[in-house]
């Protein structure tokens, strides 16, 4: 996976999300929204048995997965519940109408299908311009409620030392000759500290008021959604 030297601690604590909730719950018919490089292909590829990659044609990640391009505001088109997992994966924020498209995850999954996603919170403007929402655990729970889908799990993750790490990392990279070498460095302790025991401690106990992102687990309830779900 291509990641800057700036946001390798980002993407190992995303990763250390997905690949237990991978394992866990991808089965079936797979589709990865807004899939970019689609960096978590080969974590899911061995445990669903079919996978559709989607992204919009305006993506700044050009990617050898993609399978179909299509606009993620608008309807997709796929029959209602073609899948069976649904990867999202730091997409939402990008979205002008973010409650559009998660009642249009819930029409494309079957009844038990599962959600698998993560949001930046404390995190710089990124694909701008582009970037329109940080999202609290309670807006995306009332999303999910609205799109009559049930949260399996949602957690923050990351806690304020992550943030500074992510802020310092991201400006000191710009520096001229060592500035590289410095964001890497730090990135590199700032991921020893937070898997030590004290680090972990003091990651759980700030995420909550200070979340780097959250990761959720939701499901498609069971049963016809009503009336197809009318969009806003």
């Amino acid at each position: 996976m291509e990641v800057s030297v700036g946001s390798r601690l980002m993407a190992n604590l995303i990763a250390a999300n997905y690949l237990p909730a991978l394992k866990s719950y991808a089965s079936g018919r797979l589709l990865d929204l807004g899939c970019g490089k689609a960096p978590l292909y080969g974590a899911y590829k061995d445990l669903v048995t079919e996978i559709t990659c989607v992204d919009w044609g305006n993506s700044l990640h050009q990617t050898d997965y993609l399978d179909k391009e299509a606009d993620l505001t608008r309807p997709l088109e796929f029959p209602d519940a073609a899948f069976d997992t649904i990867i999202l994966s730091d997409v939402l924020e990008h979205i002008p109408v973010p409650l559009d498209l998660c009642r249009e995850i819930a029409r494309l999954l079957s009844p038990g299908g599962k959600l698998i996603m993560n949001v930046p919170f404390y995190y710089p403007l990124h694909e701008v311009p582009h970037d329109f929402y940080r999202y609290t655990e309670f807006a995306l729970r009332r999303f999910m409620e609205i799109s009559e889908m049930r949260i399996i799990y949602l957690q923050p993750f990351g806690g304020a030392l992550e943030i500074i790490s992510d802020i310092v990392s991201k400006n000191i990279m710009k520096l001229p000759i060592v500035g590289r070498l410095a964001a890497g460095a730090l990135q590199r302790i700032s991921w020893w500290f937070v898997n030590s025991g004290v680090g972990a401690r003091l990651s759980k106990k700030t995420s909550s008021q200070f979340p780097l992102g959250y990761f959720m687990v939701a499901e498609r309830n069971g049963g016809p959604l009503a009336d197809a779900l009318p969009r806003s």
